[in-house]
């Protein structure tokens, strides 16, 4: 089912409908004429923020990207959210993941019950946009949690919650930027010019809240990128000082190994008839590996 409001003195309707409901959704497009191809564009998952305009049917649509609240694989990810404009109407396609736009355009409306078809756009839009700053926020707290406790210790567990807060910021950061590019789109298109001062100033108020967004989600993609690679580099410099402690301790393994070998040859040695050769030989290798082992200091060092 869809559900159905009527605004600005019983002008205009919005409608929202389920996107799970396929059939029905076909219906409602075709009893307002709408081309099929922006019924595939509303039922595709993976569509990206983009504009289209029909003209010989006066139909608008934009897809704009919205975040999912719920993650996927311990990350945040977006979800395509269509707006179709048509004989006085406004169309809304949502799913499961962006039904709870519904509730926030559907309290705006009845703040604003006498807005016009493009304000009520515009600011669905708006909307959109201002859901992703709780997010980036609640990415932040994220990354320095994280952040204290790989100082505390450099563990595994703690190195894939960094990594599942990149990938979703990254889809924030894609995202914001195609959400930029279509409201750049509508304004450089025919139909910003029949636009009211009223319904310009909303568009630019919407265009000046994605670019916000944009600044925000790549200055976290940053951070979270020099963190990442910061750890990286202490990872690699800890198993360097690991690899260098252990190739000491082999160079100085063989020099026991070296002294004592001789004294397994087939052949005459100093002090073999000894009763304390062993002993010298031990202090021989003692001396040996002490010296050794400060020459390595020197040359570690």
């Amino acid at each position: 089912m869809y559900t159905k409001e009527v605004f600005n003195q019983k002008m205009n309707r919005w409608i929202n409908i389920d996107a799970e409901n396929e059939a029905e959704l076909k219906n409602l497009y075709r009893d307002f004429g709408i081309d099929r191809e922006f019924v595939d564009y509303s039922l595709d998952r993976n569509e990206r923020a983009h504009m289209d305009y029909d003209k010989a049917t006066d139909v608008l649509l934009l897809i704009f990207n919205t975040p999912n609240r719920r993650k996927i694989d311990n990350h945040y990810e977006t979800v395509p959210v269509t707006f179709i404009l048509v004989d006085r109407t406004l169309i809304t396609v949502t799913t499961q993941q962006s039904k709870y736009l519904y509730f926030e355009i559907k309290n705006y409306l009845e703040k604003n019950p006498d807005c016009t078809l493009f304000e009520l756009l515009f600011s669905s839009l708006f909307i959109v946009s201002d859901q992703y700053f709780p997010f980036v926020e609640g990415m932040d707290r994220e990354r320095k949690r994280i952040s204290n406790l790989l100082k505390e210790k450099t563990t595994k567990q703690n190195l894939l919650l960094l990594s599942d807060l990149e990938t979703g910021i990254v889809y924030f950061v894609t995202a914001s930027r195609q959400n930029v590019l279509l409201v750049q789109q509508v304004k450089s298109h025919g139909i910003y010019r029949r636009l009211s001062d009223q319904e310009k100033e909303r568009l630019d108020d919407v265009l000046i809240e994605a670019q916000q967004l944009v600044e925000m989600t790549q200055l976290s993609s940053q951070i979270l990128q020099q963190l990442s690679g910061t750890y990286n580099n202490i990872l690699n410099n800890n198993l360097n000082d690991t690899m260098r402690v252990l190739t000491v301790l082999s160079v100085l393994l063989t020099v026991p190994t070296i002294v004592s070998g001789f004294f397994g040859m087939n052949m005459p040695l100093p002090l073999e008839h000894s009763a304390i050769g062993w002993v010298i030989t031990i202090i021989v290798s003692l001396f040996l590996w002490l010296g050794l082992s400060y020459i390595l200091r020197k040359l570690m060092k």
